[in-house]
């Protein structure tokens, strides 16, 4: 988040990141020790193909935590939710694996990814057996410090994650079988341009694969740019191609694709916008259009994740520091952004939002409130209904309904 990158050291950083609003959590953690209540990322696209048609009764959920902030999670929180009613249900955790603030699935389904967000950063497998219960394979360095985010390639043969405080990007193999990591094999510092204004130097915060899965791109909010690469499958090296500037002092966090791949939509942290970017397919570039407004009024919003539906016609929005999600309708086939409305997400700081497979429901993991919140999407409209109480969960930061 954008506190993060105002520390003049990268120890006084991740401490921002971990510790900015989790005053709540310290009273979340279940008697017993439980400590967790929360889950996880948005499900891949194959993922959503799988579950096109719906799945009844419960599914597995996952949660993502910062277990060395006070009051936070003992490991990657472990639950269910009811398909007909959203309803979570927490069923245990993953104790041991440190600050897993980002998860991914593989395109087995069979792996579940999180990103260990410490100084010595770190990514740790773990495999889901066939009633979800996941085992843990091992952890390895990324290079990097403070990673924040990690997908999957389309290939399921390589991991990617942006490691926030180095301004890096790194990837590693993954067994063909286990889905085990192997050491990283390219590690790749973002030098140019050069920071933003207010930054004190690259900030990567999201790495995903183009749907044409010939492009790697990289989002970085130090630097205000969003890099693209093209990934080596045989070697697991990065090069990169092109790269896509942003106003001085956007901070980009994540974007998102439309079903199209051929525009994408970019969430801006620091200058509370989103931007409609357009892709080429064949060189990779990302094109930026005019920025516009996230319809949280003045002062500092904090966009985070943005979401758009399978059919393509509506994207949302986390807005942090207004604790609301924005619903805009998709229009001209993907090239444009119109803004229907904000809805109070019920809870405070809104970190990551995630759809179930099949888009039905809507998930949003507040990092302050220690809650996860669930709505009901109409399918038609795109409006959100709150589907009920908000989910106690300690300092929930993601949340991956599969």
């Amino acid at each position: 988040m954008s506190a993060a990158r105002r520390g003049t050291q990268a120890g006084a950083g991740l401490d921002r990141r971990r510790f900015l609003g989790t005053v709540a959590g310290a009273g979340l953690v279940a008697a017993g020790g439980v400590g967790l209540r929360t889950m996880g990322d948005s499900a891949p696209a194959h993922a959503h193909r799988r579950a096109s048609r719906r799945p009844r009764g419960d599914r597995p959920l996952f949660l993502g935590t910062y277990t060395s902030a006070a009051g936070g999670g003992r490991g990657v929180g472990r639950g269910t939710y009811d398909t007909a009613t959203g309803r979570i249900t927490a069923t245990g955790v993953v104790a041991g694996v440190a600050d897993p603030s980002y998860l991914a699935l593989a395109p087995s389904g069979r792996t579940l990814y999180a990103v260990d967000e410490q100084q010595q950063g770190g990514v740790t497998a773990m495999a889901l057996a066939a009633d979800g219960r996941p085992t843990v394979l091992g952890t390895r360095s990324t290079g990097g410090a403070g990673p924040c985010h990690l997908s999957v390639h389309p290939s399921g043969r390589w991991l990617l994650t942006a490691n926030y405080l180095s301004g890096s990007v790194a990837v590693h193999p993954l067994d063909r079988t286990t889905g085990a990591l192997g050491e990283h094999t390219d590690l790749v510092t973002h030098s140019s341009p050069p920071p933003g204004p207010g930054q004190d130097g690259p900030h990567a915060h999201q790495i995903i694969t183009a749907p044409d899965g010939r492009h790697v791109l990289a989002v970085d909010l130090g630097n205000d740019t969003v890099y693209t690469y093209r990934l080596d499958e045989t070697a697991g090296k990065l090069t990169q191609v092109t790269y896509a500037t942003l106003r001085p002092g956007a901070g980009p966090r994540h974007l998102t694709f439309h079903p199209s791949g051929a525009f994408a939509y970019l969430a801006n942290e620091v200058d509370n916008t989103v931007v409609v970017c357009r892709y080429d397919r064949g060189s990779g570039r990302l094109t930026p259009g005019t920025p516009q407004s996230t319809g949280t009024g003045p002062g500092t919003s904090y966009p985070a994740q943005i979401l758009v539906t399978r059919g393509g016609r509506f994207a949302f929005l986390a807005n942090r520091g207004h604790n609301s999600l924005t619903r805009y309708a998709v229009e001209a086939a993907g090239a444009r952004l119109r803004l229907l409305d904000t809805v109070p997400v019920g809870g405070d700081f809104p970190r990551q939002i995630a759809f179930s497979p099949d888009q039905r429901w809507l998930f949003a993991a507040n990092q302050k409130s220690g809650s996860v919140t669930v709505f009901a999407v109409d399918a038609r409209t795109g409006a959100l209904r709150s589907a009920g109480a908000p989910f106690a969960a300690p300092v929930p930061v993601c949340v991956l309904p599969l």
